[in-house]
């Protein structure tokens, strides 16, 4: 009966352990999923409303614009570094945790 007891105890913490996991890797997705959409969108919404603005030439051969273009590019790009870096130090190793 106290065995019983123990392991419904012990499935109830993994339970909830493995919830907490997955609250955090949501929250992680979350954050960076709305970080990608503010430097997407806001890129969109400059091409959209002040052309003049991306049309500015910084040197010969770059204006504002292009440089802005490989920005949101190289955004998605450390985007996901953070994620695999996160998911390697922390969602990984908890995952090897839970399956003991």
């Amino acid at each position: 009966m106290a065995d019983e007891a123990a392991e419904e105890r012990a499935a109830a913490t993994h339970e909830e352990d493995l919830d907490a996991l997955a609250a955090s890797r949501f929250r992680v997705g979350v954050v960076l999923t709305l970080i990608m959409l503010v430097v997407y969108f806001g890129f969109i919404l400059l091409i959209a409303f002040n052309k003049p603005l991306l049309g500015r030439i910084l040197t010969d051969g770059l204006s504002l614009g292009m440089l802005l273009g490989v920005l949101v590019i190289f955004t998605t790009w450390v985007l996901t570094w953070v994620y695999v870096g996160w998911a390697n130090r922390v969602y990984e190793p908890e995952i090897r945790r839970l399956r003991g």
